[in-house]
């Protein structure tokens, strides 16, 4: 996600107000600290422009 964000040249607050989520939020994902709910991995593949699939890292 942090990569995404970058090549968009957002800024994390940028990137949590574009998806209407708090600039916490978004540092707690992009350092692995919490699990997005569905909707919010929505709200930020709608803002960066890509899958939601994209964003979500699969286990193994």
């Amino acid at each position: 996600m942090k990569s995404l964000r970058e090549d968009n040249v957002f800024s994390q607050r940028e990137l949590a107000r574009m998806a209407g989520l708090t600039q916490m939020t978004v540092w707690r994902l992009e350092n692995g600290f919490k699990h997005a709910h569905p909707q919010t991995i929505r709200k930020i593949a709608g803002v960066l422009g890509v899958e939601p699939k994209k964003l979500v890292k699969k286990e193994r």
